[in-house]
């Protein structure tokens, strides 16, 4: 089901913006997510959306951005897809992030998006504008495998086109990473995943991955996630229950393994495993800049 609203506020502001890669505004220009992640955490009962399902659309979301930014005094990193994806598959009609991106690039703000979707690369016209400043795409790939992604990440772009896309952006000189969260437990986490996808990330000349070994497990979400391993990975919640229980973030069993096969496999590319950010950016101007004093 799509709805759509009239929202009265857009920006929230971060205290702690390294923690959340740099960001220190965030908005979101439709609540709920089309893609229907089996796994998702947005579907647990401390983030109040009833049926993840269904998507609320803010239709009036880019006003509401440019009337905020026109009022804001401290420039700051731009950031949204932590809590619904930007180019849910209703942004084809909506075009709502499009116009969100020419907002703050017309206010000359930093930017960092997450997505699941090649559909970003509708925007990259607006990208390579706001990377005069600073634009940065992280793409969520938790598998190499098209069919293990398409069970897991349902109504998602298929992996191997995040990764080509991944590809277009970097050769733009966007900012790219992959967010390479959440690995599942007995289903994802093993040494070939591991290893392919940062070969994969090598191939298209991304440089940085945000790992998670692991992911979240609490309330609503856990109850939806064992109803999809019932359904399409028979046996596996037995698993979890003996392993987990009722544990809020549950790391995959041979985490030390496969953490160092992840670096010693990162290391080969040189790949970092934390994220950029504008003010880093930002500070290594300065550093270079005091250096030829």
């Amino acid at each position: 089901m799509i709805k759509e609203i009239e929202a009265k506020s857009m920006l929230s502001t971060s205290k702690d913006p390294s923690r959340w890669f740099g960001v220190k505004y965030t908005f979101n220009s439709y609540r709920g997510c089309q893609h229907q992640c089996i796994y998702c955490d947005s579907r647990s009962e401390c983030y109040g959306i009833e049926n993840f399902d269904d998507l609320i659309v803010k239709i009036n979301s880019a006003e509401l951005l440019r009337k905020e930014l026109s009022s804001k005094r401290k420039k700051g990193t731009i950031g949204t897809g932590a809590m619904g994806d930007p180019y849910t598959p209703a942004e084809k009609k909506y075009e709502l992030t499009r116009k969100a991106l020419k907002v703050i690039s017309d206010y000359n703000y930093p930017v960092h998006l997450i997505t699941k979707s090649n559909l970003v690369l509708r925007d990259i016209d607006i990208l390579q504008e706001i990377n005069k400043i600073y634009a940065s795409v992280a793409i969520t790939i938790t598998t190499t495998n098209d069919d293990l992604a398409r069970k897991v990440e349902p109504f998602a772009s298929p992996a191997t086109d995040r990764l080509k896309a991944l590809g277009v952006l970097s050769k733009a000189g966007i900012v790219t990473s992959i967010t390479m969260m959440p690995i599942l437990p007995f289903i994802e986490d093993n040494e070939e995943n591991i290893i392919n996808i940062v070969n994969r990330a090598a191939h298209y000349g991304v440089n940085h991955i945000v790992p998670w070994l692991g992911m979240s497990l609490r309330d609503r979400q856990r109850a939806y996630y064992y109803s999809k391993l019932d359904s399409m990975f028979p046996g596996i919640r037995k698993k979890y229950e003996k392993s987990f229980g009722y544990k809020y973030s549950c790391s995959v069993n041979n985490y030390k393994k496969l953490s160092n096969i992840l670096q010693e496999a990162c290391n080969k590319y040189n790949i970092s495993l934390k994220m950029p950010s504008y003010e880093h950016k930002l500070s290594s101007v300065q550093l270079n800049l005091f250096d030829k004093l």
